[in-house]
């Protein structure tokens, strides 16, 4: 006889941790790759636009059903221009430093959603006792530090440029996070993440029309199509589903610490494609980075 304690592993759960992984794994290399043929502006516009045009069905759909929820479009307007915010400063980063040391240096994300949790989310602030959550805070924060401070062209202008708009993007990330989890807390993610593609991108091609140059993808050859096709799908379209359908099954945490190991992978990628390597330095306290989020993530799950 089997006994009721035991939990078996969520196989579905398990498959979309694994595909959300290897999705925001691959989908830095296409955006870094992209910087040669086009503009941030112009690539964010591009991408986002195929993303857009994939979950259009389901939305058309799901209204069509009647599943659609009325007050989704008021819902989605917050959320959706922080993300406006952050995909641009994301897209630029890319411009100025190598993807596995950008990816690293935006976990420091972890540190504002903490921070704006507890400020809030008043059933997190019991996260103020836990030595758990304060210990993960201070290695995140020295990880940060870390990384940073010891990257070789540390003091170069390119790099401090690469540094600024990563941190930004982390603190973008951050605010996004806060108001999907407020404004869709009682919506079905696939359709909030459809109505918000949209806002996004009638954002995004504005931006590209007044600072891009949209008149470049014309010329672009069939690589870069590919690269812009291939980073829509995996990093944006299919990977937040994936994500969400983690969290749906089995909670945030396991997801959560499951995705701390994406720019590991990121890094694999990107030595063999761009070369990029982190020193001793930054391995150390990269593992420090990522040891202290999941701490901090971790600490969550025994919230009261």
């Amino acid at each position: 006889m089997k006994s009721p304690n035991v939990r078996k592993i969520d196989a579905t759960a398990t498959l979309a941790c694994l595909g959300a992984l290897v999705c925001w794994s691959v989908g830095p290399i296409f955006i870094k790759l992209l910087t040669a043929s086009v503009d941030s502006w112009t690539q964010n516009l591009l991408r986002y636009l195929v993303a857009c045009f994939f979950w259009l069905p389901f939305m058309i759909f799901s209204r069509w059903r009647g599943r659609l929820d009325s007050g989704i479009w008021r819902k989605a307007a917050l959320p959706a221009a922080a993300n406006i915010v952050m995909q641009c400063l994301w897209a630029a980063a890319y411009y100025y430093i190598d993807p596995a040391f950008m990816y690293l240096l935006s976990k420091s994300a972890v540190i504002w959603i903490a921070g704006f949790s507890l400020i809030f989310f008043a059933d997190e602030r019991v996260l103020i006792r836990s030595k758990r959550f304060w210990l993960g805070m201070t290695m995140s924060v020295a990880g940060v530090i870390g990384i940073t401070v010891f990257k070789k062209d540390f003091t170069a202008a390119s790099t401090m440029t690469g540094i600024i708009i990563t941190l930004l993007s982390a603190a973008a990330w951050a605010v996004y996070t806060i108001l999907v989890r407020v404004s869709f807390r009682d919506i079905d993610s696939r359709n909030g993440f459809s109505v918000m593609s949209i806002y996004t991108t009638a954002g995004l091609a504005v931006l590209a029309l007044i600072f891009g140059k949209v008149r470049d993808c014309a010329s672009m050859g069939i690589v870069p199509w590919v690269y812009v096709v291939v980073s829509a799908l995996m990093s944006i379209a299919f990977s937040h589903v994936l994500y969400y359908a983690a969290i749906r099954r089995i909670g945030a945490t396991i997801p959560s610490l499951a995705l701390l190991a994406t720019p590991l992978l990121v890094l694999a990628i990107s030595y063999v494609v761009f070369g990029e390597k982190l020193n001793a330095f930054q391995w150390l306290f990269g593992i420090i980075l990522l040891s202290g989020a999941g701490l901090a993530v971790w600490a969550q799950e025994h919230l009261g």
